[in-house]
């Protein structure tokens, strides 16, 4: 006898629909195999289905049973498969009528006693269903919220098999899950850091509202203790607010690895900051069954690189392409899967080896050969894709002791605001959404500079040698600080300030 129960499968982040089908023969030697690219997990899972119908009170007698997971070219992983694979040997052996399991899939794995527990990925299967046009999808009660985030289907909590045997059978009533996005975007845009924690940095203050308004990298250079960290991690309380659409990009790459601990959906943009020794892999992602990686954890947020010279240089090197593109692409024989990777960068580093070259209190021990060999660990392509570069110097005293605190978040975000929908509008019939997407083609329709503005221009190229690079990253930074202002044409004033924000600019010899 044979039963075809659907379910899915992840491929990238997106939903796979997979059929599983089940095929009970009473003849042969007694064997249970699963065939169709499966993974170890998959593969295991025939010994959890055994024991879990079995201490269900289930009775399967046939001697040979085989599991095709079709399509049978796609590897599958993870143990989701378990659930569908237990209904279609119900359903094959007669203890379920076939045509229940027509409008429905499932997903989720088995304990032995018939428990169904959590998986990763229940979000974007949910949207492979809805895809499909299925009436719904069966999932553990622990993913419910999460996969009831896509509209359209029902998302049925099956805590047990038992429940989703006398639910498919129709002797059970299960009330579809049920989210409100808009109360779960009100609880979740809250933030515990805030720029007005923050005392003094005023500089350091601006330049990261600048960067937040135009989408721009940004690397902060300064003696250790000098707030580097502090700053960084409040810089997505100042970015707009996620969209639905962007909230649902993010919460696929989280639901994919099995990180949304319980919530429904990523309501506030990220913050991932990686430890120096992380491998390229686990920065961009990768493995035999490709997994997204800490850039796409931080999808429409930001990626904070602490320490920015220790990291591998052939870590640094690999984030060249998700710079540029917003993506990333990992080739395998099999094929290549992309990944969402739009980010902005925020990078910290001291100035030198021992951290007090230029500190006015205490001496720096390096000499200028240390000092150029620990720059030089950062590449120059990649700070090509840095658009602002700022020194952060030491508190002074007056301003730790200080008790007016600084200004929030939320005044600085609401210039930040105003900024971001001047370029929504400016870029309305381009691909573009920030300043700092622009390519060397739109400089000369959007950023139009005052004869005394480009004078000043001049002049700097001149004297501090800056580099062809640096002349587009100097118009992008000033376009978007001339657009904090409000103004149509960039001034000098906005030209000068741009020009403050290249302190690691190296000249082209």
């Amino acid at each position: 006898m044979q039963a075809t129960v659907l379910s899915s499968t992840l491929r990238g982040t997106d939903g796979l629909l997979v059929e599983v089908e089940v095929d009970l023969a009473n003849y042969g030697f007694p064997r249970f195999s699963i065939v169709g690219l499966a993974e170890g997990a998959v593969r295991e899972s025939k010994d959890r289905v055994r024991s879990a119908l079995r201490n269900g009170g289930y009775k399967v007698s046939a001697r040979r049973i085989t599991v095709n997971l079709a399509p049978a070219d796609v590897k599958k992983d993870g143990a989701a498969f378990d659930l569908p694979i237990a209904l279609g040997m119900l359903a094959a052996s007669g203890q379920l009528p076939p045509d229940h399991l027509r409008a429905y899939a499932s997903l989720g794995e088995l304990s032995l006693d018939g428990r169904v527990k959590a998986v990763r990925g229940a979000l974007p299967v949910a949207a492979a269903i809805r895809t499909s046009g299925l009436r719904g999808l069966l999932v553990p009660s622990e993913n419910a919220r999460e996969a009831a985030v896509i509209q359209g289907i029902e998302v049925i909590p099956v805590p047990t098999l038992a429940e989703a045997f006398e639910f498919l059978r129709g002797e059970r009533a299960i009330a579809a899950a049920h989210v409100d996005l808009a109360e779960v975007f009100r609880a979740e845009a809250q933030f515990e850091a805030d720029f007005s924690d923050v005392k003094g940095q005023e500089a350091v203050k601006r330049a990261l509202e600048v960067a937040a308004a135009g989408g721009h990298n940004v690397i902060l250079i300064g003696p250790p203790g000098a707030g580097k960290t502090m700053l960084a991690k409040r810089l997505p309380t100042i970015l707009p607010a996620l969209t639905l659409e962007e909230a649902l990009e993010t919460t696929r790459v989280h639901s994919v690895l099995g990180l949304m601990d319980g919530r429904s959906l990523i309501a506030t943009r990220p913050f991932r900051a990686p430890h120096h020794t992380i491998s390229d892999a686990g920065l961009i992602g990768g493995g035999s069954v490709p997994r997204p990686g800490e850039v796409s954890l931080a999808h429409h947020g930001v990626l904070f690189l602490d320490e920015l010279p220790e990291f591998r240089k052939n870590v640094l090197e690999v984030l060249r392409q998700p710079l540029e593109e917003r993506r990333i692409t990992i080739a395998r024989a099999a094929g290549s899967i992309t990944f969402p990777a739009d980010i902005m960068l925020i990078a910290a580093m001291n100035p030198c080896p021992c951290g007090f070259l230029g500190d006015a209190q205490r001496s720096c021990t390096c000499t200028t050969m240390q000092v150029q060999h620990y720059r030089s660990r950062v590449s120059g392509p990649l700070l090509d894709r840095i658009d602002i570069q700022v020194e952060v110097g030491a508190v002074p005293y007056r301003d730790l002791a200080a008790q007016a605190p600084g200004e929030s978040s939320a005044a600085l975000r609401v210039r930040v605001d105003r900024a971001r929908a001047l370029q929504l509008e400016r870029f309305r019939d381009r691909p573009i959404f920030r300043n700092a997407q622009m390519a060397t083609r739109d400089l000369r329709h959007y950023c139009v500079v005052e004869p005394t503005a480009a004078r000043l221009l001049e002049q700097a190229m001149d004297k501090l040698a800056l580099s062809a690079r640096a002349y587009a990253r100097i118009l992008k930074v000033a376009r978007t600080i001339a657009d904090l202002a409000a103004a149509d044409c960039i001034a000098t004033g906005h030209v000068a300030e741009a020009i403050q924000y290249r302190s690691l600019d190296r000249a082209v010899p």
